[in-house]
């Protein structure tokens, strides 16, 4: 097992921590939340098969609805509630979960966001990519074996238009599906201080982003693993980026991201990773 070892120089935001059992596994499942309700609850239950088979961490970036209650989600299975009391969204979500796990000696990552569309049961598929060595592994749907459902037209076309190839071109790999938050990270890429993905430039989409590219310009092994992702039929969208704000805002991070804006001060992108 990987000894915890917290390295006190992270910039991880204030949060509550509700441990509900001991650790069980070498890698964890991190689900960001935040008012999810029945959604989160569908997911769990959908997840029930693999709970013998890796620990469950939520990150709730502070929900309102009751939806990540002990009582409701200790039941489910989860091992951990993350409770996000510090400011930032989902990048400040995903730091305080991941420092969690390395603290805890997870030895790998997987993310699958808590809103009932990805298809838990490619997780067995990050689990092995890890086990043979990849550091950043991306779900596709669009790569033989993937599902893309009722995918809204407009972010289809933004996915496969503007944000993988640009995130492609930043990052001198080819990507398919890079919105898409059901990944996989190992410990080796996350604790690299050329990484430092422990900052709090990263608040809002910036993380996502940026791991996409950091990992192959630093030589970490990138694969990406088919998974399904299903939008509901009829009805709003299910989404927290809002149409005009939001999506001016994940543009400009994007822009950001491939301008090597969030590298760390001291970085050197022609260091490749041992």
């Amino acid at each position: 097992m990987v000894e915890a070892v917290p390295d006190l120089s992270w910039e991880v935001p204030a949060s509550r921590v509700v441990e509900l059992r001991p650790r069980r596994t070498r890698y964890c499942v991190c689900i960001p939340v935040i008012n999810e309700g029945e959604k989160l609850a569908k997911q769990l239950s959908r997840m029930q098969p693999l709970m013998d088979t890796v620990d469950v961490i939520i990150a709730d970036g502070g929900s309102t609805d009751s939806s990540v209650a002990s009582e409701l989600v200790g039941p489910a299975g989860v091992r951990t509630v993350l409770v996000k009391t510090g400011p930032g969204k989902l990048s400040a979500q995903m730091r305080m979960a991941f420092a969690y796990a390395l603290e805890q000696g997870y030895e790998g990552i997987v993310t699958i966001d808590g809103n009932n569309k990805d298809d838990p049961g490619a997780i067995p598929l990050f689990l092995k990519a890890l086990d043979e060595g990849y550091d950043h592994v991306q779900g596709s749907r669009f790569i033989p074996g993937g599902e893309a459902e009722n995918t809204p037209p407009m972010r289809w076309l933004g996915i496969r238009l503007v944000h993988a190839p640009l995130i492609s071109l930043a990052a001198g790999a080819r990507y398919t599906d890079t919105t898409n938050g059901f990944r996989a990270y190992s410990r080796r890429f996350l604790a690299d201080p050329r990484v430092a993905p422990f900052r709090d430039v990263f608040s809002r989409y910036e993380l996502h982003y940026y791991l996409a590219i950091r990992a192959p310009e630093l030589g970490f092994r990138v694969l990406e693993v088919p998974v399904s992702r299903r939008y509901p039929g009829k009805g709003p969208v299910p989404t927290k980026i809002s149409a005009v704000r939001g999506n001016l805002l994940v543009l400009q991070t994007l822009m950001n991201a491939c301008l090597h804006r969030y590298d760390p001060p001291s970085s050197s992108r022609e260091q490749p990773h041992a």
